[in-house]
């Protein structure tokens, strides 16, 4: 396979070519796709999370378990004022 990089994929080569932690061009793709792979299952999970919370949230509504958007907001704002703090 060939490829073409941009002047600007090719500094970021040699940086970190120059650094010593690759020997070649070859390591450090590999490092990339390896990274790439890894962000690729990561969103997977994500997805499927999300998903997940979804099908519940829609189940709760449907058992009729609902809270108004005021109550929702400051339940979501007391939250995240809690993970400032922490």
């Amino acid at each position: 396979m060939n490829m073409t990089l941009t002047p600007d994929q090719e500094k970021v080569v040699q940086d970190l070519l120059a650094t010593g932690r690759f020997s070649n061009i070859s390591e450090v793709i590999q490092a990339a796709l390896h990274l790439l792979q890894e962000d690729n299952c990561a969103y997977q999970v994500w997805i499927d999370e999300t998903r997940t919370k979804i099908d519940e949230g829609i189940a709760s509504l449907e058992r009729g378990e609902k809270i108004d958007g005021e109550t929702f907001v400051n339940q979501l704002l007391a939250d995240l004022q809690q993970i400032e703090e922490s």
